[in-house]
């Protein structure tokens, strides 16, 4: 954690619309870094940079498995609001190939939208994978957990599960973190 939040300060230095750090709740061992970047350039910059070289070199003997970088298209993303996030809840929705992908994004587009308007959302973007387009990343981000809990069980969630359940290609992966 500590190695994360020296890389983020060094990082944000990098100029990048976003850099935010974020710690499993459930299993504090694992990060997950959500960056935004101009363009691909800024993005290569910050990659070749020299704390970033140095933060992969002093991490590695550290690792249980390797790095996951998940390079995301953006699809239905929004401003954040203002407010401060507590919880954020990171899914991953793998359709299976040949299963509807063009329908599963119309879905997830339509769900990002009708949940950023309940109570307590500061973000809900997502994206898919730049180089498996039919693996999509939705982000959120919650005031507080009682809004994560009543976004969990509001009508369009239960309706947008039972839409897309028949195209998962994996198991629906939902996991929780908090912000460092």
């Amino acid at each position: 954690a500590t190695m994360l939040k020296r890389l983020a300060d060094a990082s944000r230095k990098d100029g990048p619309v976003r850099y935010e750090v974020l710690q499993r709740t459930t299993q504090s061992n694992q990060f997950v870094l959500l960056e935004i970047w101009k363009t691909q350039q800024a993005l290569d910059a910050h990659a070749g940079a020299a704390h970033t070289r140095q933060f992969r070199e002093q991490v590695a003997p550290l690792l249980v498995a390797p790095i996951d970088e998940r390079l995301l298209v953006a699809m239905a993303v929004a401003p954040p609001r203002e407010a401060r996030s507590t919880i954020y809840v990171v899914t991953h929705i793998d359709v299976a190939p040949g299963t509807g992908r063009d329908v599963a994004a119309r879905f997830l587009q339509a769900f990002a939208e009708q949940s950023r308007k309940d109570a307590g959302n500061v973000r809900f973007d997502v994206g898919h994978q730049r180089d498996r387009t039919n693996h999509f990343t939705a982000i959120e981000a919650w005031a507080d957990q009682r809004s994560d809990d009543g976004h969990e069980l509001a009508p369009h969630t239960r309706a947008f599960r039972t839409q897309v359940a028949p195209m998962l290609g994996a198991l629906y992966d939902q996991r929780l973190y908090k912000p460092l």
